[in-house]
């Protein structure tokens, strides 16, 4: 089975409830047709009901009347919703006054739901950038316990099966943050492992690369990595992690063997993390590009719930994957 079509099966079987901001956008809608069709999700379209309704009939969708549709403006919760924005943003000021202006924005609503347990995650970025989809996640969703960074991870899919797990690999960071520090690396390493078990369905083996392996180069950089590796390694005991290693020392047997002896990682790497994210979106395009294989994501780690950006150029298929992804993340979450 296709790890895509793996996804979708998992997705099947969680139920999880899915809340799609965008709901008056018209490649939206029809994911959520197809997502309902396919029993992806409970699907939750924030916007008008009424136009959503007369776009779904104008597109000839069967299933949207199966979707919980919110009015932003008018629903039962929005007094709850704007009571917990001023609660959690007093610090910074929040007025009553502000918070009621900010409720009735999709985005918002969308992570108030979220943050109050009516929802399970969110898609949305078709119609956004990603600044006005992360904005309101910081604030009010925040990053997971023990979690200080954001990231973004591709599940990169290699038509040669001897690479990563019967060649799927998890690749990280390659969307996010142009330069974390060791600790935030460490996190990053830690959250990708999630991402594999969540989505991909295998136990991590995280290699944390650089253009060193086992001392044979020194600089601050490599520095930065075996202090990563370290810090990941007090943050998860159990996690197979093992740095710094070249790729290839990461991800071919033989060369692992040669400069890693020993190692338990070296050769059988199935997640790679970065040193920063030129050489993260660097490597993901090429190997994308010139190995051939496929890329799904950017998926989104950190974040105390499962909040996924879209590409403002995706596809309906690319928001029915993503649905599917955010529904395995989310069961992930609460398995772990």
């Amino acid at each position: 089975m296709e790890l895509l079509e793996r996804i979708k099966e998992n997705a099947k079987k969680y139920n999880q409830r899915i809340v799609l901001p965008e709901g008056y956008e018209e490649r939206t809608i029809k994911a959520a047709d197809i997502a309902i069709a396919e029993g992806l999700a409970h699907i939750i379209l924030i916007g008008d009901p009424a136009q959503i309704q007369a776009k779904a009939d104008e597109f000839g969708l069967k299933n949207i009347a199966k979707a919980e549709i919110i009015n932003p403006v008018s629903h039962s919760k929005k007094e709850l919703y704007i009571d917990l924005m001023v609660e959690l943003r007093k610090s910074k000021g929040l007025t009553r006054e502000e918070a009621a202006k900010l409720i009735e924005n999709p985005l918002y609503l969308g992570v108030l739901m979220i943050k109050n347990g009516d929802v399970d995650g969110e898609v949305a970025g078709a119609d956004h950038s990603t600044g006005d989809v992360l904005r309101p996640a910081f604030h009010y969703v925040k990053t997971a316990p023990g979690i200080s960074v954001v990231s973004g991870a591709f599940i990169m899919v290699h038509p040669d099966k001897k690479f990563g797990e019967n060649g799927i690999m998890v690749f990280a960071d390659s969307a996010v943050h142009p330069d974390p520090t060791e600790s935030e690396l460490a996190e990053i390493a830690v959250a990708s492992a999630q991402t594999a078990r969540a989505i991909c369905g295998f136990e991590p083996k995280v290699a944390m690369l650089s253009f060193s392996t086992k001392g044979s180069a020194k600089h601050p950089h490599v520095d930065k990595v075996v202090n990563a590796t370290r810090i990941a390694k007090e943050m998860s005991p159990d996690l197979l992690i093992d740095g710094e290693l070249q790729a290839d020392a990461a991800l071919i047997e033989s060369v692992g063997k040669s400069k890693a002896p020993g190692s338990q990682i070296a050769g059988n790497a199935n997640v790679l993390i970065f040193p920063d994210l030129n050489s993260g979106n660097i490597a993901y395009k090429l190997v994308q590009r010139l190995g051939g294989a496929e890329a799904i994501g950017p998926i989104l780690q950190g974040m105390a719930a499962p909040i996924n950006d879209l590409s403002r150029g995706c596809s309906i298929s690319d928001i029915v994957s993503m649905i599917a992804i955010t529904a395995n993340q989310a069961a992930g979450k609460k398995n772990s």
